[in-house]
């Protein structure tokens, strides 16, 4: 007797193989039999005309404080996530002193735009160490297996206090010999790497840049070779290096990512993306990385599959009205009753020319006014869309002014009405780079952002769009094969990070299994919830076209809804097969 058989299913297996119509066969969590599966099972899915894959595996999330309250994970639970990676970027919640709390709530709120309030609720804490943090997290169960990987920031805090958040301030070689003992001490526990970020954009929600933005080659690679003594673990992190027009900052920072890649010698992967500044910076990064492999290093650049912006509108942080004085004396009221205001003809007048007579900065100005690369969200958001779609394109349409037609569609609808405005990954106006970046052997898909930026973005959302855009959607332009799309989100993610032991549909792997329609998965609109501690609210964004997620056997989700199981667990280190 099987737990679970999945019958007549067209199975993409996670390897970029053919695929092939079979069953599978699930028992004690793990995968039994794939092909013609006989006997008897305690439940049966069909799957006819359906396609059965592994379950993604993102290996860029920051769930760090979410999982000590949260058991369902959302979004990614629901677009068929069924194991992430946590931790990236430099920030996360352990190692902490206990007067640190408030300082790395603050750095997650600002870098991440998680809500401070939320995290100051939810979070009950309970460890010091990151030991103690992984021994917490051993303790809780969700819908997805959980990863999590040392913090350079948190580290640094708590070797040298006050210092460690201050840039400017090197660590010594006997701060560097602890924080490296530390992140050793964390690898053995069962930490999954080493995590920093060295970009000018991370910054704590008082402004303030993080402080591993211009930390010393000695004190990267003093930590890092901890990853080395243990034997085990990965290397992740962002630098300035793809945005950067400075190119003697850039040749620095690629001096140590080589540097990092080669005397470490630990899998490494870092954020690749294409700015408006420097639209070609991530050819010369991805160039690098192929030296680096031709010279036996294990490097991957991290890239996403869509582009990387933000959504505005009266529930979002990125609102372009709030410049204006009038706007701000209204945005205490409930969103119905505001929006009954704004649509008073004399409050419209004043705050249309309250934000027209309004002078952005330059960092601002895009989500201000750059009408052209605003673009109203459908039901199923377009994410390549065209010039005509933005509200540049719909002014010139209707023959009105761009910043009215913005005004009248964000108080339509109740107010809920949202506008998506692409930063990165969009230079040409086009996905075409994109596609290139994903095409090449030396990409990773990764940078969700998953729990992160709760009022700005929804990108946790990126596996399913990397599925319905290029392997159904795409009308012009290259497209990918649905074997390719799901090798790179479930058996290559997982190898990446040492979880050997899924992302396959075969038998002796977990039983980690999405069954989707290829005709309609899909990511619906962002919608605006207060689900967070504290009445926090968050941009969440439903799934259609999954039928079922499959995790270690048991059923997580069901057409788009949580079943209430949850056994997922912490993961510690690697998983081999």
């Amino acid at each position: 007797m099987h737990d679970l058989v999945i019958r007549n299913g067209t199975i993409v297996d996670g390897t970029g193989a053919e695929r092939f119509v079979g069953d599978v066969a699930v028992t004690d969590g793990v995968i039994t039999a794939v092909g013609v599966v006989e006997g008897e099972a305690t439940r049966v899915i069909d799957a006819t005309g359906l396609i059965v894959s592994p379950g993604w595996v993102d290996i860029h999330t920051h769930y760090d404080g979410q999982v000590t309250w949260d058991a369902d994970l959302a979004p990614s639970s629901v677009h068929g996530v069924t194991s992430i990676v946590m931790g990236n970027c430099g920030v996360g919640f352990a190692p902490a002193r206990p007067d640190r709390h408030d300082w790395l709530i603050s750095l997650l709120e600002g870098v991440e735009d998680i809500p401070g309030t939320a995290l100051t609720e939810g979070m009950s804490w309970g460890w010091e160490s990151f030991p103690e943090y992984l021994d917490v997290l051993d303790g809780l169960n969700w819908t997805l297996d959980i990863g999590a990987q040392v913090p350079h920031a948190a580290l640094r805090t708590y070797v040298m206090g006050d210092d460690g958040a201050d840039n400017n301030v090197p660590a010594d070689q006997q701060q560097i010999e602890a924080m490296s003992q530390l992140c050793e001490e964390a690898i053995l526990a069962g930490a999954l790497g080493f995590t920093t970020s060295r970009t000018f954009v991370h910054r704590t929600s008082d402004g303030t840049q993080i402080g591993t933005l211009k930390a010393e080659a000695a004190e990267v690679l003093g930590i890092a070779e901890a990853l080395q003594r243990a034997g085990t673990g990965v290397i992740q992190l962002i630098s300035d290096s793809y945005q950067s027009t400075d190119d003697a900052l850039v040749a620095s920072e690629l001096e140590l990512l080589e540097a990092l890649a080669m005397h470490v010698g630990r899998p490494m992967s870092f954020t690749v993306q294409q700015s408006d500044e420097s639209p070609d910076r991530w050819r010369e990064l991805l160039d690098a990385i192929g030296r680096w492999r031709e010279a036996g290093a294990d490097v991957s650049a991290q890239v996403a599959v869509r582009p990387l912006g933000v959504v505005t509108g009266l529930t979002s942080t990125a609102n372009p009205l709030r410049c204006s004085a009038t706007y701000r004396e209204l945005a205490s009221l409930p969103l119905a009753e505001r929006v009954n205001r704004m649509q008073e003809p004399e409050i419209r007048n004043q705050i249309v020319a309250e934000h027209k007579a309004f002078q952005p900065s330059s960092f601002s100005a895009t989500t201000h006014s750059g009408y052209d690369r605003m673009y109203p969200m459908d039901e199923f958001p377009n994410y390549e869309p065209t010039p005509k779609d933005s509200l540049a394109g719909v002014a010139e349409r209707l023959g009105q002014p761009a910043n009215e037609v913005m005004y009248d569609f964000l108080t339509a609808d109740g107010g809920t009405n949202l506008l998506y405005v692409p930063f990165m990954n969009f230079a040409a106006g086009n996905l075409n780079d994109v596609a290139e970046m994903i095409a090449s052997p030396l990409s990773l898909s990764g940078l969700s952002d998953a729990g992160a930026h709760c009022n700005t973005l929804s990108d946790g959302t990126f596996p399913t769009s990397a599925i319905s855009h290029w392997t159904r959607d795409r009308a012009d332009g290259q497209t990918f094969s649905l074997e390719h799309m799901v090798h790179r989100q479930t058996q290559a993610t997982a190898a990446h990070v040492g979880w050997t032991d899924r992302g396959v549909v075969a038998p002796g792997y977990l039983a980690d299994l999405n069954v989707f329609d290829h005709d309609t998965i899909n990511a619906a609109a962002p919608e605006l919830v207060a689900d967070l501690p504290a009445g926090g609210t968050r941009l969440l964004q439903r799934s259609v076209g999954y039928v079922a997620t499959v995790k270690r056997g048991v059923v997580t989700a069901e057409n788009g809804e949580l079943t209430g199981a949850h056994p997922g667990s912490l993961q510690r280190g690697p998983q081999p097969l």
